[in-house]
């Protein structure tokens, strides 16, 4: 019997609540293909550290570099200041851990309604591989005269040939894996002239690598456009940081909205972070009323990457009917509290 140990972070706001729906799935498919997963919960997050002034320790991080996986929630508290949470947490943890890709699969349920009319299932079935530890997410920059009229603020995009290697790496991997076998680079070379000149170089050459893949480029305005309007034309995407951030959440509208966006941040030979990508939705909290399908969705992708192919995919198939029964996957008008959502599920599984 094979086992797994994982942490488990719900964090703030609905984080623990959809978490907790995700780790009863978790233990349902434990039961019924024949695995073991040790689970340790970490109380990290905005209540920790308004009551000790702790984000992430360096004890929290040799712990968590001797799991197997990281099931997330949410981080975010009201009464903090915004970016400290978000820098000291996740950020750090995708640096530390080196989660350098962020997987985002974006698929179309039946019977989920999607915001564009007339789309069907067959029409949005996509993943989009985002760089995760570099762009203009490393934090360079400076201030010139700052607080004066004449003020310059810069914010540097770092790019390395080794990140974007590996990023593109990556992607083409998974292209090869799927069906369709194509992979679309997005990016802005036309205006971007220094990284996007790196990335279409690096993208080239290794795809020489692949000659199964085909390949395409789309200007990342262009990508927004054909998101909504073709969305099919897409089946592997790979960006950098700051554009897979944005198109990644408009590829959740076209799925039918953030409760069934799943992610991930993946180190490929190490410890992974798997968690909704909703964050901790403000107001719903303790309600009962949030959409766990991203959480537990997130949970399939952890057991798949844990090896555990055929748990991972009864968990997805389920997520996908429970998906398709309920009138919305809004929060609050799902017509079931999160935890029948989560039983849902279980039953599928």
């Amino acid at each position: 019997m094979s086992s797994h140990r994982i942490a488990v972070i719900g964090g703030d706001g609905t984080g623990p609540e959809v978490v907790a729906e995700a780790v009863k799935v978790i233990e349902a498919a434990e039961a019924r293909f024949g695995f073991t997963v040790d689970k340790t919960s970490y109380e990290i997050g905005g209540e920790r550290y308004l009551s000790t002034g702790e984000t992430l320790t360096d004890s929290d991080l040799e712990q968590l570099k001797e799991e197997d996986a990281i099931l997330f929630g949410a981080v975010g508290h009201p009464d903090a200041k915004p970016g400290i949470l978000e820098q000291e947490i996740l950020l750090r943890l995708r640096r530390e851990l080196s989660q350098y890709i962020n997987l985002r699969p974006i698929k179309l349920y039946p019977g989920v309604r999607s915001p564009i009319s007339d789309l069907k299932p067959e029409d949005v079935d996509m993943v989009i591989v985002r760089e995760n530890s570099e762009g203009l997410y490393v934090g360079k920059g400076e201030f010139t005269d700052k607080g004066s009229q004449s003020e310059v603020a810069v914010q540097e995009s770092v790019n390395t040939r080794h990140g974007v290697e590996r990023c593109v790496r990556f992607a083409f991997e998974l292209a090869e894996t799927r069906p369709r076998k194509h992979l679309t680079l997005c990016g802005k070379t036309n205006v971007l002239t220094y990284a996007w000149d790196l990335w279409q170089r690096t993208f080239d050459e290794v795809g020489k690598e692949f000659p199964d893949v085909s390949t395409g480029y789309a200007h990342v305005d262009a990508a927004c456009l054909w998101m909504v309007e073709d969305p099919s034309r897409f089946d592997v995407v790979v960006t950098d940081n700051m554009f897979g951030d944005i198109i990644t959440d408009l590829g959740a509208a076209v799925q039918g909205g953030l409760g069934i966006a799943s992610g991930a941040n993946m180190n490929p030979s190490g410890v992974s972070m798997f968690e909704p990508i909703g964050g901790t939705a403000p107001g719903f909290e303790g309600t009962g009323k949030i959409n766990p399908l991203a959480s537990i969705g997130s949970a399939a992708m952890m057991l798949t990457a844990l090896g555990e192919t055929a748990a991972g995919q009864a968990v997805e198939d389920a997520v996908g009917a429970v998906a398709g029964t309920l009138p919305s996957l809004r929060a609050g008008e799902m017509g079931m509290s999160t935890s029948e959502v989560g039983d849902q599920v279980v039953a599928r599984v």
